[in-house]
């Protein structure tokens, strides 16, 4: 139990109108409040950092879709690291260290059954990344589960400089692929896959043919295709899946901006000509696993098997940029504010 006499100021980041096409710095506005002191059973938790994902960009719209529709003059929903500094519950203390859903804000009081406490011998945005849901654990399932990737296999990732790609490839290597490739923009992110992050290939998909490299690095073609992307560059992959191909489909970042017209694949066919097969996931499908993925990515993280590079934006006021970049391809590795 703790009591605050001047209670803190929480900065938040709100929304200023639903968004069409692409995210943009004005429809965010940053506004200051004082800090709501917790009722039984909540606590006040100082928010540490921010973690900056593609869901968000899909509670923006001006209609409810997969993820909580985000109001107007409403907190951005988001995923985050803190430590309480007030509590009126039982289950946390002051000095606590949790992750939870705590939105795009300095101070968050919520009830204390909606955070998880954490263990702070590590850095708080191992939680986000290694071992966060949209990150580490998204990866592992997506790879090990959906794309149930084997010894010997090649597998390809698309955004595979970005948080989740980065970390599906190294994972599909520690499981013993022979072969992992990876697209991304440009001649840093590629070399930033092959000199970092150990990819046996890359594909820079701004300014080579993407069909023609995946060809040439993967001439007996693609056992597993981890897809954040979609577009141009799922038919891509499927038009070079072997016999018995898994495609997982862990995003589509390329069709966010036009969520009600979004383009499918028009070489699907491929899946019954190769008896392949295509299937989506979210992380929400593997809850019963948590703890064996919790287990094995800090096993990795900490024999350096797993490298998480994190692009870090200072300052709550940089979350609307940062937000931005995700979608422009501005980073490498996880997205991050740290307020």
């Amino acid at each position: 139990m703790s009591d605050m006499t001047n209670r803190p100021v929480n900065r938040k980041i709100v929304l200023v109108e639903h968004v069409k096409g692409q995210v943009k710095p004005e429809h965010f506005r940053l506004e200051e409040e004082e800090a709501r002191a917790p009722d039984d059973g909540e606590v006040l938790i100082a928010v540490d950092t921010i973690s900056i994902d593609a869901f968000i960009r899909t509670s923006l719209n001006d209609w409810e879709g997969l993820h909580t529709q985000t109001p107007i003059g409403g907190v951005v929903g988001t995923l985050n690291v803190g430590r309480v500094v007030e509590s009126n519950s039982d289950a946390l203390a002051v000095g606590d260290a949790v992750t939870g859903g705590l939105g795009s804000q300095t101070y968050a009081t919520v009830p204390a059954a909606t955070v998880q406490k954490i263990d702070d011998s590590l850095p708080l945005s191992t939680y986000l990344g290694a071992l966060g849901l949209t990150t580490g654990l998204t990866a592992y399932f997506g790879m090990l589960q959906v794309g149930q990737v084997k010894e010997g296999e090649t597998v390809l990732v698309s955004g595979a400089a970005g948080a989740v790609g980065s970390v599906a490839g190294q994972i599909a290597k520690i499981a013993g692929a022979k072969k992992v490739i990876g697209i991304a923009g440009g001649k840093e992110k590629c070399e930033f896959l092959t000199g970092t992050l150990g990819f046996d290939g890359a594909i820079d998909y701004k300014n080579e043919n993407v069909d023609a490299r995946i060809k040439e690095l993967a001439p007996d073609g693609i056992d597993v295709f981890f897809d954040n992307v979609g577009g141009e560059i799922l038919d891509f992959a499927l038009d070079n899946i072997r016999e018995r191909g898994r495609v997982a489909i862990c995003g589509a970042i390329s069709q966010y901006d036009d969520h009600l017209n979004v383009k499918g694949p028009s070489l699907y066919l491929r899946l019954a000509e190769r008896y392949a097969r295509m299937e989506g996931f979210t992380v929400m499908h593997f809850m019963d696993q948590y703890g064996k993925a919790y287990a094995d990515l800090s096993e990795w993280l900490k024999n350096g098997k797993l490298k998480v590079v994190e692009h870090v934006e200072e300052g709550i006021e940089s979350f609307p940029i940062a937000l931005q970049k995700l979608f422009t391809g501005g980073h490498m590795g996880k997205m991050l504010v740290k307020v």
